[in-house]
């Protein structure tokens, strides 16, 4: 492809030879001859001194520099490089296409519905009342529980579930092992001390262009439903408890954990290993760092770490503290011992 046909698609502006033919995407320390590449961290500026792509995606303002001897780089100038460098991943690697049908593996009852274009892989069962839309693919071992019903444009890898009665909207990706509608974690203790199972009756909904990554779950509601809302991403190993309910395009991080009838609301980032409560609520654009502990509700716009959470920067100042703890306690020790030496030889003893 030459780098102008590549730079109409990805509406950004040349700098250099538009005749230059571009074949791969490729990292800044790797990319070779014919391949394109891009700066959207300013930590790898160097590398751009030295790199052997024929070309590089990087902001309007950034100034490029070149070792002596390196060839030209041929620019294309963006508002969004980071952006842009993924729609070129994906002109070169297009995903894959799924012949519409159902594989003779696979298991569909008489009054599940598949739509046109539909793809349903070897070994999948689709249960009764289940509903599969228009162009939907449905890898190996995919499981649709009674009365589940996917949306148009949808891919669910192999191994993903949806329970029964769970819905997904369109252009939703489930990436292996996913499971939509899982029995909530619901158990009440009876006068002898053992645990009963409460049942969850209520269904798990995921709304449009989210994605779910590898063994995450989303569990279905003791009553009303938990919901996933449109554009969401979350990562591998993360769980949204029973009830709760994730608002739009928030990202979960891997191992992220909500407990039940918990809130989250939009355009928040939850990174690593952050564990929430059940029944509180994180207001529209928080950010919790890795592995914060919250216990109560978060504000709107709150940049908070820890466990529990407090305000980031008294975090980050509470850390660099706790390094010098182990000095501050034998001082205090030592200013104790004399203020006793002091006292004593005020009071005569």
């Amino acid at each position: 492809m030459k780098l102008r046909d590549l730079a109409q698609r990805l509406g950004c502006r040349i700098e250099g030879d538009p005749e230059i033919e571009i074949s791969s995407v490729a990292g800044l320390e790797t990319a070779g001859p014919g391949e394109i590449t891009f700066l959207a961290n300013v930590k790898y500026r160097a590398d751009l001194k030295s790199t052997r792509a024929a070309a590089v995606i990087l902001a309007n303002d950034e100034h490029v520099e070149r070792d002596p001897g390196m060839p030209p780089l041929a620019l294309l100038r963006s508002e969004n490089p980071y952006l842009d460098f993924a729609r070129a991943l994906a002109v070169f690697h297009p995903a894959p296409r799924y012949a519409p049908g159902v594989h003779p593996t696979a298991v569909v009852a008489q009054t599940a519905r598949i739509a046109q274009g539909a793809h349903i892989g070897p070994f999948c069962f689709v249960d009764e009342g289940a509903v599969i839309g228009r162009n939907s693919v449905l890898h190996s071992f995919v499981t649709i529980y009674r009365d589940g019903r996917i949306g148009e444009d949808c891919l669910l890898h192999a191994h993903a579930v949806i329970r029964e009665a769970c819905k997904i909207g369109n252009r939703v990706i489930l990436q292996n092992g996913v499971v939509i509608g899982a029995d909530g974690f619901g158990f009440a203790k009876d006068s002898a001390g053992h645990w009963q199972k409460i049942p969850q009756t209520g269904p798990a909904e995921i709304e449009d262009d989210v994605e779910i990554q590898a063994n995450s779950c989303v569990d279905r509601a003791t009553v009303g439903r938990t919901v996933i809302h449109r554009g969401v991403k979350i990562d591998d190993l993360a769980l949204v408890g029973h009830g709760a309910e994730i608002g739009e395009d928030t990202l979960l991080c891997g191992q992220v954990g909500i407990s039940g009838s918990a809130r989250v609301g939009k355009n928040c980032l939850l990174l690593g290993q952050v564990g929430c409560a059940g029944h509180l609520e994180i207001g529209d654009g928080a950010i919790l760092t890795p592995q914060s502990g919250v216990a109560h509700d978060v504000p709107a716009g709150a940049y908070l770490s820890g466990a529990p959470v407090m305000d980031h920067k008294l975090w980050m100042k509470s850390s660099i503290a706790l390094k010098g703890l182990p000095d501050l306690v034998r001082t205090v020790r030592d200013l104790g011992a004399k203020v006793e030496r002091l006292v004593a030889q005020s009071t005569g003893g």
